[in-house]
Parts: structure tokens; C-alpha cells; sequence
């Protein structure tokens, strides 16, 4: 699970967490040094200064922690600690080392948000060798206006980041959310399996894989098949909304127009560029209520991976029938090209 609610003060945190695991290292049994941050303060809001993120450990063990030798899930059994508490931008079905890097079932490592920090990259210095280039794409939160959000959802607190930024605001589009790489792609959950829609997206990377720079990823809507909406008049069935490089940097707006000409790719339709107005903003997206199920604010200027929660957020009208993967078993519907006969 996932927690909003607020932290203790360290001080606060550390007495909390010797007093539960009775000043003990949970591993060893030997006198407690650390209160441990069980996934890295950084990754929160708040500061993580929260009990259930917190393991009392030797000086040994909290190297090997910090290392990554020993996993949040065994500190967690260590301190009997349950149910698992993420910070909020997290998701709860996926396991994380202590610096927020995704863990998958072989044992492979995906790229977080910290991962280029140089401080991470020393900690991680004997397990390098156990990543790979590929990286999840992060979750949009709602924005706090957004009547769409349901209750898995996570919504913005304020709008306090847009303000006083250049925007870009884009029509939400109901694809498959895919990511191209040089030398593979994948969708969200970065398990491809062989389906009919993916098969033009496939066909499109191919042409152009040799093209994307070493280590970058182009991320885009694969809009083959229908999901809840339908469209006729699409500029491609691959869009791209981002271009990020080789250190998780999410290009600015200009330079992800300008690699998806060099690639011959389409970008999702822009509804507004200038600077923040919610009032404009709404306006610019009333002739598409009917058509579209939202649209989505990005800063118009680059971001690091980790800044994406406030970066990026969508609005998604109320009611909006979503049929999550559910599309893939029922009867392919392709939509519309624009100009297609």
C-alpha cells in the first residue's frame, strides 16, 4: 500500500523505530546504530520519516542495507513489518531496492529516479552490473480539479507547480502507452507479448530504431486498436509525448517535436502552449469534451525523471469508461487514419 498521511520529525522517527525493535539491529540482534530508511527519504514527499519505513539496524547491516545487499522485503520480515508502506508515486504491485530502482521477478533492476545521483550510484557501486536500460513509465497524477480520478489514482495536491511555468497541454489519447528504445520497445508493464495492435507499432520501430541514440527512449501512444475511444482521424498510430536521453532527462517540448521529425513520428495533439492559465487551459480543451477523454499539462521546458509527479499532470473527464486491458481480448477494432478511405 501507499500512505499520504504525515511523517514524524527524525528525531521522532528514530525513537519510534529503536523503541519497537527494542533498540536491536533486526537482523542481528546486536546493539542498534541506525534507524534505517527502509526506501530512501527522498523518495517521499514528507521525508519518509514514517514507522513502517523504518528498521533499526547495526552499523554492518545498515551498510549492507544501503548497498542493497539486503532487500526492503527482508528488513521489512526482519522487523515485522506489514502491510508495505511506498511512498505515493510508487506502485504497490511492484517490489523497489531502498533507492526506488524497480526489481524484477529474474533479479534484473530497472532504472528509478535516483538512480543518476551520484551519491546512489556509489551505493549501488556492486550491483551495477545487475541493471538494465529499460525504465518504467511513470504514473500521472490527476490534477487536482480532474473529476476522472478514481480511488487507485493519485491526484496533485495543488497546481503550485505549474505556475509561473510555460506549458504544454496535449489531448489525452486512449492508446496503449509504449516506449521505443534502439534496440527494444515494450508497453507499460515492459512484458510485449505478441498482440495484432502491436504489430504496426513493431513494424514502425523497426524503420527507426537505428536512429534513437544509445540508452534514450522515445515514449508514445500506440493508437491502433480501439480502447474506450474510438478515432478516425489520426495523424499515425504511434504519437509520441516525451523523449528522454541517456541520464532520464525528459527533453524540452521544442527538442521532442524536433526528434520526432528526424524519426518521422507524429506527437499527440497540442491544445495549448504558453503560460500556465487553468482558465485557458479549459477553454482550449471544450471543442474536444466529446471527442477525447481529457488532456494532459507537461512543462514545456526539460525535467528529470525524478520531478515527473509535479511536471506532468491530466485531467480526465467524470464517468469515463476504461477498459484497462480488457481491449486486448475483445475484437480488434482499428481506428481511423486521417485521409484513409
Amino acid at each position: 500500500m501507499t500512505t499520504d498521511r504525515g511523517a514524524m520529525t527524525r528525531d521522532q522517527f528514530r525513537e519510534a523505530v529503536f523503541a519497537r525493535d527494542d533498540h536491536r539491529c533486526v537482523v542481528c540482534q546486536a546493539p542498534a546504530q541506525d534507524a534505517h530508511h527502509i526506501m530512501e527519504r527522498r523518495l517521499w514527499p514528507d521525508g519518509g520519516h514514517i514507522l513502517e519505513n523504518g528498521a533499526s539496524l547495526c552499523a554492518k547491516h545498515h551498510l549492507a542495507a544501503e548497498r542493497t545487499d539486503l532487500s526492503c522485503e527482508a528488513l521489512r520480515d526482519a522487523a515485522g513489518i506489514g502491510p508495505i508502506v511506498l511512498p505515493p508515486h510508487l506502485y504497490p504491485d511492484q517490489p523497489y531496492d531502498k533507492w526506488g530502482n524497480p526489481v524484477l521477478p529474474n533479479g534484473t533492476r530497472l532504472r528509478g529516479e535516483l538512480f543518476f545521483d551520484e551519491s546512489v550510484q556509489k551505493a549501488l557501486a556492486g550491483v551495477l552490473s545487475l541493471f538494465t536500460n529499460r525504465v518504467k513509465y511513470p504514473r500521472t497524477y490527476h490534477l487536482p480539479w480532474s473529476p476522472g480520478a478514481t480511488s487507485d489514482d493519485r491526484k496533485m495536491v495543488n497546481d503550485y507547480s505549474l505556475t509561473d511555468c510555460e506549458v504544454i497541454v496535449t489531448l489525452k489519447m486512449d492508446g496503449e502507452n509504449t516506449t521505443m528504445y534502439r534496440d527494444s520497445m515494450h508497453a507499460r508493464s515492459l512484458i510485449f507479448e505478441p498482440h495484432p495492435s502491436r504489430d504496426r507499432v513493431r513494424a514502425a520501430w523497426g524503420h527507426i530504431a537505428h536512429d534513437i541514440p544509445e540508452d534514450w527512449r522515445v515514449c508514445g501512444e500506440n493508437l491502433y486498436a480501439k480502447h474506450s475511444v474510438g478515432y478516425s482521424d489520426l495523424e499515425g498510430y504511434f504519437l509520441v509525448f516525451s523523449v528522454w536521453n541517456e541520464k532520464n532527462v525528459c527533453l524540452a517540448w521544442r527538442d521532442t517535436v524536433e526528434w520526432a521529425a528526424l524519426l518521422g513520428l507524429p506527437t499527440v495533439p497540442v491544445i495549448y502552449q504558453g503560460q500556465y492559465d487553468r482558465e485557458k487551459v479549459e477553454r482550449a480543451f471544450e471543442p474536444h469534451k466529446a471527442s477525447h477523454e481529457g488532456y494532459v499539462i507537461r512543462w514545456a521546458n526539460a525535467f528529470t525523471y525524478s520531478m515527473f509527479p509535479v511536471a506532468v499532470g491530466k485531467w480526465v473527464r467524470p464517468n469515463h469508461v476504461q477498459t484497462h486491458g480488457g481491449w486486448m481480448r475483445q475484437r480488434l477494432e482499428a481506428n481511423g487514419l486521417r485521409g484513409a478511405k
